[in-house]
């Protein structure tokens, strides 16, 4: 080198170097000399190529043997859980599956990796915080996000959680139309879990509409990211915790506790009325039933009677004795049906010249004892009178 013997070098008079520092004493380490360097990278050089100088076959391999390195980058990797999104000039052409790929080299196309196959977890209404002193964590409540006004006007806190992955086939729009994609998800996640607490009043919220307004929220969240392009895919909405306000749970929880005995009453009293009300309209249909059967029964027996009396008639003026005689014989049949009877027949020749004696007092007598037996009196309590 030209400078090498000037004394002091390039940078002033003196044994100083370029870093200005002087001679190390004897013993301590010294500096790199950078002329031994460059002097020996040259001779490697020289003894690389054929005659020791640049000839025309020595820039060929150079050539060769750095297209080659450049074509060998074109090799990349991709992780389990990732997706390559290949760009050609800055453009988006295809997307690659995990394992070994390959794009054409740098500067012609390069590869993007993101987490495409990764559930990720976003947490709306709560942070997790954590206390490094400790080592461990606990869940914060964030009010501004979870506190929402119900469709009753009530307000309640409402904690929920947001699975969501890149879409298979949305990675160019995943990582090209959102810039934030965390923060879009977060977005769209509250406003439409506001949407739906709306549209509903507090009581099914706390209650039995809380998958409802899961699916709702899901499907609604889903709809809206598809419409801004941004290639993700909501796996599931969870809602975790979903209270009244910390200031009025107690006076709430009163409340819900007036409801609950409201509804109680109210369905005993339904239930009794659905008991009584039934039993009242039987014994009506009865009543009525019984003065239809009687009403009915009247009728046909005036009926009959009037068609026994007409024919009675009919047979009077047909033949008038024999129908006297006739009614005679059955009006003494039920007068004298239920009657004691004695036949006496004087012209019996057995009995010509006996007086006949008629017990009368003990024929009485017996058919009263039987008459008892038939029909026993009654048992009465106390003494009789």
């Amino acid at each position: 080198m030209p400078w090498k013997n000037q004394s002091g070098g390039p940078w002033g008079s003196g044994p100083k170097g370029p870093w200005g520092s002087g001679p190390q004493p004897a013993g301590g380490p010294k500096p790199p000399d950078l002329e031994d360097l460059l002097r020996r990278a040259q001779e490697r050089l020289r003894q690389l190529l054929p005659g020791g100088h640049l000839s025309t076959m020595g820039i060929v391999l150079i050539l060769i043997g750095a297209i080659v390195i450049w074509g060998m980058s074109g090799f990349f990797r991709v992780q389990p859980d990732e997706l390559g999104a290949v760009l050609r000039f800055g453009k988006h052409v295809r997307t690659v599956q995990p394992g070994l790929n390959y794009h054409l080299p740098y500067p012609i196309e390069t590869v993007l990796l993101p987490k495409a196959l990764r559930v990720s977890t976003l947490n709306i209404g709560m942070t997790l915080v954590q206390d490094p002193a400790r080592h461990t964590s606990t869940m914060r409540d964030v009010p501004e996000e979870s506190l929402m006004l119900t469709g009753d006007e009530n307000i309640v806190d409402v904690d929920f959680t947001v699975l969501w992955r890149i879409k298979p086939d949305g990675v160019g729009d995943f990582l090209f139309n959102i810039q934030n994609p965390e923060g879009t998800v977060k977005a769209v996640a509250e406003s439409a879990m506001r949407e739906w607490v709306g549209r509903s009043d507090i009581q099914p919220i706390l209650t039995s509409e809380r998958t409802k307004i899961e699916v709702s929220v899901q499907d609604l969240m889903q709809k809206t990211l598809d419409q801004y392009g941004a290639g993700v895919l909501i796996q599931q909405v969870q809602m975790q915790k979903v209270d009244p306000p910390s200031q009025v749970i107690d006076s709430f929880r009163d409340v819900q506790a007036a409801r609950a005995d409201l509804e109680r009453l109210q369905n005993e009293a339904q239930t009794y009325a659905n008991r009584v009300i039934p039993d009242a309209r039987g014994r009506a249909s009865q009543i009525v039933q019984n003065a239809e059967g009687y009403k009915e029964q009247a009728i046909a027996e005036a009926k009959g009677q009037s068609s026994r009396f007409l024919q009675v008639y009919e047979a009077y003026k047909a033949a008038p004795d024999v129908t006297r005689e006739r009614i005679y014989l059955e009006t003494m049949e039920q007068v004298l049906g239920d009657a004691d009877k004695l036949v006496y027949d004087p012209g019996s020749s057995s009995s010509a010249g006996i007086v006949p004696y008629l017990p009368l007092s003990e024929l009485t007598s017996q058919r009263g004892a039987a008459h008892q037996t038939a029909n026993p009196p009654a048992k009465t309590n106390g003494s009789a009178r």
